[in-house]
């Protein structure tokens, strides 16, 4: 077309110098599209994250914790290896109780393997959620950088807790206090754990803190727990009054508290506790838990008979479903009402709970004797255990209901698979070791030993019994004697340990040391039937046969085990040169053990009252 050019036509009748502008404008505009396009989008994206974070921090600090995860999340899906957002993440599960609080604070370990508090800060989480494994390892691989830490000592005393080594909490916490004198919560925490202690100077050290510890808001109430429990404990009745009336007045009691004061009244006046039961029960009333709570608290007490007649008086809707259908369950259980206790348990399910409403029925079918009581039972602790299967919480809740029932088969199945769980691992060891010294199944009972120390090897209790054992029954011999002398070096004045060391001498052939040893102990720390035996026995060996008489009659009156009858018996028998011994001594009996729900026992002077005895 006249007078018109193409665009191409145009591009060459340009002059060079125009040509070259041109192209170079073009390469410029073309470099600028390519960095906007590659840093623009970064640029954008982290815009974006920083907005996403700023709203998750605000929905944290807002209590909002469901959006704070939520936005947290989005940001992980942009960028995996968020640290901020693991923080958030960290707190808002931790906050929430979710175990998901674990894995997060691993995610900052993660990224963090030189920060202690990151490190600290996931063991503590194990240690809530049960996960004593991580704990244990993450603490181990911080120890030689933290020990001057005392919140290390802090979480430290928290796990020797949940491995059941009450003597090693008490000491990681007393470290704690030393490292860090003017913080209350680790003064508060070693306060209420020697106010226990058989140390009087501990305990009344521990009485003045909690005392001046009332007067901090922080601690108020958990003090006046700790002083209320002790007051009864110790029959003070003027201090637990004042105690339980400032407890009431607090603005944080609980409805715990209020179980608290009616332990205190009952000891007290049988009239104010009366008056204060039946106080207490319409305010129960209107909680299903708190209605639970009382239930348990009266069953426990020798009042399940109470609890029945106060059921009659309830609506249906109150009583028909957990938690208070359990405890009715347990009241009949109590009571020996097994006809009334299938009639209640074949009622409609307990939903979450429907494990125990098969159990409480199964017991109650084998106890009514009839023909078909054990396959009715049989059958119905069966689909109970299908009902709790992995599910540790519930399958805890059936072994103790086994081991409370005298289920020897059904408990030591449960306890031997809770063993195998780190959270259950400690109550279920401490279990199975007691079913098996009741049955004096020393093979089993030696093994069991062997894990628990494994599992808590600083555990003197446990040292000492794996050592006495293992001597006994001649297993191990060599780590047995190592292990009674690290005991012994460990607490000389302790008479388990210089018991079991003495012990430990006497199969080396060196029974003068280890008489030596008895010797320095208090004469009537061995006027205790186990330790009794131990002392005739080295005392025969180097022919002090009028010496070893009193304890000899100590031990015949016992009660001790099989193990310690039979050698004792071979020591008489080896003086006599006949056969039996002249001296017949009683059958073993199992020595008392502490209830199934408090795996720990507080110390004692026998070696083997309890698998976790301590100093």
């Amino acid at each position: 077309m006249p007078g018109v050019e193409s665009f191409s036509s145009l591009r060459l009748h340009l002059p060079p110098v125009r040509v070259a502008v041109y192209v170079a404008g073009a390469a410029v505009a073309l470099l600028l599209i390519v960095v906007f396009g590659t840093y623009g989008s970064k640029l954008y994206t982290g815009w974006h994250e920083s907005r996403l974070l700023k709203r998750a921090t605000a929905m944290l600090e807002e209590k909002d914790f469901v959006a704070a995860n939520r936005l947290a999340r989005q940001v992980l899906e942009r960028q995996g290896d968020s640290l901020p957002a693991f923080y958030i993440l960290a707190e808002a599960t931790e906050k929430q109780n979710s175990e998901e609080t674990v894995s997060w604070r691993a995610q900052i370990a993660r990224l963090q393997p030189d920060n202690i508090d990151s490190q600290l800060n996931l063991a503590s989480a194990a240690l809530r959620f049960g996960q004593i494994d991580l704990a244990r390892k993450t603490l181990e691989r911080v120890t030689p950088r933290a020990q001057d830490l005392a919140a290390f000592h802090i979480v430290a005393g928290w796990l020797a807790r949940a491995e059941g080594n009450l003597a090693e909490q008490e000491q990681q916490f007393a470290i704690a206090v030393n490292k860090d004198p003017k913080n209350d919560l680790y003064k508060f925490n070693l306060a209420a754990l020697q106010i226990h202690s058989p140390d009087p100077e501990k305990s009344a050290r521990a009485r003045d803190d909690l005392e001046r510890l009332t007067q901090v808001q922080q601690f108020r109430t958990g003090a006046l727990r700790a002083l209320l429990t002790d007051a009864v404990d110790q029959n003070d009745f003027q201090s637990a009054d004042r105690f339980a009336q400032q407890l009431q007045m607090s603005p944080e009691v609980s409805f715990g508290d209020y179980l608290l004061c009616l332990n205190f009244y009952r000891k007290l006046d049988a009239k104010k506790f009366e008056a204060l039961l039946e106080k207490v029960k319409p305010v129960a009333a209107r909680n299903s838990g708190d209605l639970g709570l009382l239930m348990d608290w009266m069953n426990e007490n020798g009042l399940a008979s109470e609890v029945v007649k106060w059921m009659d008086k309830l609506p249906a809707a109150a009583t028909a479903k957990p938690p208070a259908a359990i405890a009715i369950a347990a009241a009949f259980a109590e009571q020996r009402n097994w006809s009334r206790l299938r009639r209640w348990t074949r009622s409609e399910s307990w939903g979450q709970e429907d494990y125990l409403r098969l159990a409480y029925q199964g017991f109650a079918a084998r106890q009514s004797r009839q023909s078909s009581a054990d396959a009715e039972f049989d059958t119905l602790w069966r689909a109970a255990l299908h009902a709790a299967a992995d599910q540790p919480d519930r399958e805890i809740r059936l072994a103790r209901l086994a081991t409370k029932w005298n289920l020897p088969i059904e408990s030591e199945e449960l306890w031997s698979r809770l063993s195998r769980t780190p959270p259950s691992r400690r109550e279920a060891l401490d279990s199975l070791y007691r079913l098996y010294r009741a049955n004096n199944d020393v093979k089993k009972l030696y093994d069991v030993l062997q894990r628990l120390h494994d599992a808590s090897p600083n555990e003197i209790g446990i040292i000492t019994n794996l050592a006495r054992l293992g001597l006994n029954i001649d297993q191990n011999t060599k780590q047995a004697q190592e292990l009674a002398k690290q005991a012994y070096d460990r607490a000389p004045d302790d008479v388990s340990c210089a018991v079991t060391y003495a012990f430990s001498l006497y199969v080396q052939g060196r029974t003068t040391e280890g008489l030596e040893i008895l010797q320095r102990l208090p004469p009537e720390a061995l006027h205790e039937p186990h330790a009794a035996v131990y002392a005739a026995v080295l005392l025969l060996d180097v022919n002090q046969t009028d010496g070893a008489k009193e304890y000899i009659q100590v031990a015949k009156h016992g009660p001790i085990y099989a193990e310690e009858k039979r050698l004792l018996e071979d020591e008489l028998t080896k003086i006599s040169g006949a056969s039996p011994s002249p001296t017949p001594l009683p059958s073993p009996s199992p020595t008392p053990a502490p209830p199934a729900t408090s795996p720990s026992a507080s110390a004692t002077p026998t070696p083997e009252l309890s698998a976790s005895a301590t100093p």
